[in-house]
């Protein structure tokens, strides 16, 4: 009989204990995510957009498109305009080549006409004559080759022109393709194929549920036991008092008190002001966003 009743004290003091090992925790919270609000960037018709609430994406996986049409028009419009600044372009070589063969003429002549004044076959006015002539082919020359040249940069500056409106096109278009931005799971979709969006339209909200982040509170007498980077313990509450422990690092820590949130309980129920602090928990997959956490700091 009293080895039974040594025995009940000794079950009784146990079961106590591992029921207060289930509150054994240093703050609580609540785990979130990582959310982003997918917007329209073009205008048009949603010409597709095949997503569903809960589907996972991968980043930069396209989802839908709008109506680009009128883009695609007005880029072959710009090349065919590019093309046709291209045509306008003047060979440089081909425009002078008459004039650098009057000069070769010229010179030529020069030479004759130097032999035969050597000779005393002609005078010295021929020779000055040709002279002259060289001098003004030559001016000639250098004007009609900056004519030449300040069309080519003219037309050169054009063409960058059109390839800049070009590139804009292409940017635009390119935004006319709707992606994820993270790898993540589909929350809310705001819109349906066949309506007409805008830039700025909200289209889908996804959050990167593969990275959880659980917002807990810690009085101030708790702030010199947490860092940034420190390794913390994370157990979650499944219900049942069945409790899961995940490996959590400390990202962030208000600098800023604030009132105790209603929902949330801490170790200290006197405590009035709490710190808020994100901890970085990686899922397997079963972490929810609102689940609540514990935290045991190590």
């Amino acid at each position: 009989m009293r080895y039974q009743i040594i025995l009940g004290i000794a079950l009784l003091t146990g079961f106590t204990s591992c029921k207060k090992s289930t509150n054994d925790y240093d703050a609580t919270g609540a785990f979130e995510t990582t959310e982003i609000t997918v917007s329209a960037e073009g205008s048009g018709k949603l010409l597709t957009f095949d997503i569903t609430e809960g589907q996972v994406l991968q980043v930069g996986e396209v989802v839908g498109s709008i109506d680009s049409i009128q883009l695609f028009l007005r880029k072959k419009q710009l090349l065919a305009t590019g093309k046709s600044i291209q045509v306008r372009r003047p060979d440089v070589q081909k425009q002078i080549a008459a004039i650098d063969q009057q000069i070769a003429t010229a010179k030529t002549e020069k030479k004759r006409i130097e032999n035969l004044l050597k000779a005393n076959a002609t005078n010295q006015k021929q020779l000055d004559d040709v002279n002259a002539q060289i001098a003004v082919l030559e001016k000639q020359l250098d004007a009609q080759k900056t004519t030449l040249v300040t069309a080519n940069q003219g037309i050169t500056e054009d063409n960058e022109g059109v390839k800049l409106q070009v590139a804009q096109i292409e940017d635009q278009l390119k935004k006319c393709h709707i992606s994820s931005p993270i790898n993540g799971t589909v929350l809310v979709k705001y819109v349906e194929k066949g309506e007409l969006v805008m830039p700025g339209k909200a289209l889908f909200k996804i959050a990167d549920t593969e990275n959880m982040i659980l917002r807990a509170y810690i009085t101030n007498d708790q702030l010199s036991q947490l860092k940034i980077g420190q390794k913390v313990k994370v157990a979650c509450d499944f219900g049942t008092e069945k409790m899961k422990d995940y490996s959590g690092t400390v990202a962030w820590i208000s600098s800023k008190a604030e009132f105790t949130p209603k929902t949330i309980e801490t170790r200290d129920e006197r405590a009035n002001l709490v710190y808020a602090v994100k901890i970085n928990v990686k899922n397997d997959g079963i972490l929810k966003i609102g689940m609540y956490g514990n935290v045991k700091f190590n």
